[in-house]
């Protein structure tokens, strides 16, 4: 029986018509001593960064549901929230989910999937000091390296790239749940394959020849808002401001969210704000500043034009990617949009 987001499968194995595996960027010696570490271990706890995306949870739900197939105990979480976001609820595999507070203390091994530092391991943070062994599968170059070991390349558009890589050196075929996940992680961070490279064209054409139905998938993570979602964005929209001469003119265009704006709305319903700014013909980049607690706000960075937005959030205690960053502001939102600003005009 075919599941909700797929259509015929070439097989179990989606390498079918000359598809090949994405060639590894980083040494073979992280990528052989990954995938030792996942045939050896018994039990293993997949932990996504707080607030998962679709590459994080994409990436851990992926895994895990091969992992199971080799029999392992396996569970998915995050720190918070307390529940799959609601966009990512069709995702394969939910089965394996299980609350933070429910997780063994001393796994085998503990893979971090998408976590650039351990403040975005959240509650569940405490689990690197009791597990057996850890490691950090991740793409950020702001990646702190915490862990012990390490599969991080910084060329991989995605997390869900070096998960495909660790499936195919476990001899794990991808079937169409896998690819299920795996897709979702490679469309959203690829911004709709905007910022895809070959190899992550060819990857999407292994995983559409597994099975999966892009438009039924995708609609629920990207394409689907309540309807008070358009009251929020006719509110916040119109704050927009724009600095024509920051960036040395490349321009700054920037908004606050405040949790008055999205009280009835979830959190993740603020996420396309940023994308709808960056559209700004006249601005190279956008910032984005929503309110998640009194006096607590999350930065989102999107650019354009070379312009290295990872280094602004970095400097402000944040990371990221070179054109999508973001970082926690504690204060007024104006003062944050002026350190972006001061550090923009370097």
């Amino acid at each position: 029986m075919r599941g909700p987001h797929t259509r015929r499968s070439a097989g179990p194995d989606s390498t079918r018509r000359g598809l090949r595996p994405v060639v590894p960027a980083v040494p073979h010696s992280d990528l052989d001593r990954a995938v030792d570490l996942l045939a050896t271990a018994s039990s293993v706890v997949l932990l996504a960064h707080v607030n998962p995306d679709a590459d994080a949870l994409g990436s851990a739900l992926a895994l895990g549901l091969g992992l199971r197939r080799r029999g392992v105990q396996v569970w998915v979480s995050f720190g918070e929230p307390r529940a799959v976001p609601e966009s990512l609820r069709e995702l394969p595999g939910q089965h394996l989910v299980v609350a933070a507070a429910d997780l063994p203390p001393q796994p085998d091994l503990l893979v971090t999937l998408d976590v650039g530092s351990t403040d975005r391991l959240g509650s569940t943070a405490a689990l690197l000091s009791t597990a057996r062994t850890s490691l950090v599968v991740d793409h950020h170059a702001s990646n702190t390296r915490f862990g012990q070991h390490h599969l991080i390349d910084t060329d991989a558009e995605a997390t869900v790239v070096l998960v495909t890589r660790l499936l195919d050196g476990l001899g794990i075929g991808i079937d169409r749940d896998i690819a299920a996940n795996l897709y979702a992680g490679l469309a959203t961070d690829t911004v709709a394959f905007r910022f895809a490279s070959a190899s992550a064209h060819l990857l999407a054409a292994r995983l559409l020849d597994a099975g999966v139905c892009p438009a039924e998938l995708m609609r629920p993570i990207t394409d689907t808002h309540p309807f008070g979602w358009l009251g929020m964005l006719s509110t916040v929209l119109g704050r927009a401001e724009l600095d024509r001469a920051a960036a040395h003119g490349a321009g700054l265009v920037h908004l606050a969210i405040e949790s008055r704006d999205w009280a009835h709305l979830r959190q993740e319903e603020l996420d396309p704000v940023i994308d709808i700014l960056r559209t700004s013909k006249e601005a190279a980049v956008a910032a984005v500043a929503k309110q998640t607690a009194p006096g607590e706000w999350q930065v989102s960075l999107r650019s354009r034009d070379g312009i290295d937005v990872a280094a602004v959030a970095g400097s402000l205690g944040g990371g990221g990617h070179p054109r999508a960053a973001g970082f926690t502001h504690h204060g007024e939102p104006a003062a944050a949009f002026a350190a972006i600003t001061e550090i923009l005009d370097r």
